[in-house]
């Protein structure tokens, strides 16, 4: 029994003693996904994803477009 503690206790003073934690890569997600998305449009699934942009932009389109009617039909 002490022939297998003393070599774990061991083991554990070491690890212990190493107390650096590595340095985590620096990735910026904001481009990674930029990246991710553009690879996507040229890729075999590239006419959905650009379906999915103009879908978007509509949405934004109409957003804004309903903002403004709504600054006219009720001026402050």
């Amino acid at each position: 029994m002490r022939a297998v503690v003393l070599p774990l206790l061991a083991a554990a003073v070491a690890l212990a003693a190493c107390g650096e934690k590595p340095k985590a890569p620096k990735v910026d997600a904001a481009a990674e996904q930029a990246a991710a998305l553009e690879r996507a449009r040229q890729g075999p699934m590239g006419a959905q994803v650009k379906a999915l942009d103009q879908a978007k932009a509509l949405g934004d389109d109409m957003n804004k477009k309903a903002a403004e009617n709504l600054e006219k039909a009720d001026p402050k």
